[in-house]
């Protein structure tokens, strides 16, 4: 299958924002079928497209269905991956192959990026990328979204990464790989919805434009994948590093003495810190995926008007 015919199904809405180069910024479908039960699933899906909305953006929310990648979701189509059980997560090494199948597929960051590249939509917002993995020295275990991002020239918006993951490491890959980490509007690292992750950000910068203009001498200089932006959560959502740590690393050596591997440490360890928190990071994790959202809707208008402004 050729570039050509890769088969993209782009809403109305989103292709007229591309043609007229409008603010467009790209969403993951995997929070709307493996996070919360129906109906709060779909209920989240769309206060996160009207986020994008309130930034001043259009949201394209990336799906698979039917062998055709979908840019855009309509109403119908959020009720549908919402309330339809068992649809796998689809990351970039499986798109092909759920592509050839003809199913339902929910992308995740990695397999995102590429749809939204092919799409040409600059922007994607995500709660938190993938990265890093503790103990990665022992078992490779390391997010494709990370090699993605070498690879897929996207302007990702995110509030770093989860806080279960090796974030050192994962600064170390990020910086090792040319990957550039530019923190809006902070000084630090942030981990998801934790304000710091107790490491500088390389980069710091406070005002929209400066943004979009970075974005853009990133890919002048020749260089291939995605430019990294960091927006911590509220202080008012966030949750405190230190409450969580010792929940992660007793959750991390349970889950090695039950042999959980892969995609599906994330997610334990996730529950692990929802219980103990009791539900208050389910509630800040619902808090940044919005924050994140309406932050990308603003960086996206300050980076459309730049473009039409270098083109007069």
């Amino acid at each position: 299958m050729s570039r050509n015919e890769i088969p993209l199904v782009v809403t109305e809405e989103v292709a007229d924002a591309l043609r007229t180069g409008a603010p467009v910024v790209a969403l993951e479908s995997n929070v709307i079928t493996h996070g919360l039960a129906y109906p709060d699933n779909a209920a989240t899906a769309r206060r996160v497209e009207a986020a994008v909305r309130a930034g001043g953006a259009i949201p394209a929310t990336i799906a698979v269905a039917g062998g055709r990648i979908l840019v855009g979701l309509t109403d119908d189509d959020i009720e549908r991956f919402a309330s339809t059980p068992g649809i796998p997560k689809v990351s970039s090494r499986d798109l092909s192959v759920v592509l050839s199948r003809g199913g339902l597929g929910a992308t995740t960051v990695a397999s995102s990026v590429v749809a939204a590249e092919l799409a040409g939509i600059t922007f994607f917002a995500s709660a938190g990328i993938g990265g890093v993995h503790r103990d990665a020295q022992r078992t490779m275990d390391i997010s494709s979204d990370l090699v993605q991002f070498t690879r897929s020239k996207t302007a990702v918006v995110c509030a770093g990464a989860k806080r279960i993951l090796d974030l050192k490491l994962t600064m170390e890959f990020l910086e090792t790989h040319c990957v550039p980490v530019v923190s809006y509007r902070s000084d630090d690292f942030p981990a998801f919805y934790c304000v710091t992750s107790g490491l500088r950000s390389p980069h710091r910068l406070d005002d929209a434009a400066d943004v979009a203009r970075a974005v853009e001498a990133h890919w002048a200089l020749g260089n291939p994948g995605s430019f990294l932006i960091t927006t911590p959560p509220q202080e008012q959502d966030a949750i405190d590093s230190a409450e969580i740590e010792g929940v992660i690393a007793e959750a991390s050596a349970a889950a090695e003495r039950d042999g959980v591997q892969g995609n599906a440490i994330t997610k334990y360890l996730m529950r692990a810190v929802d219980r103990a928190t009791e539900g208050r990071s389910a509630q800040a994790n619902m808090a940044v995926l919005v924050n994140t959202a309406e932050v990308a809707g603003v960086l996206a208008v300050a980076h459309a008007e730049y473009r039409a402004e270098v083109a007069g």
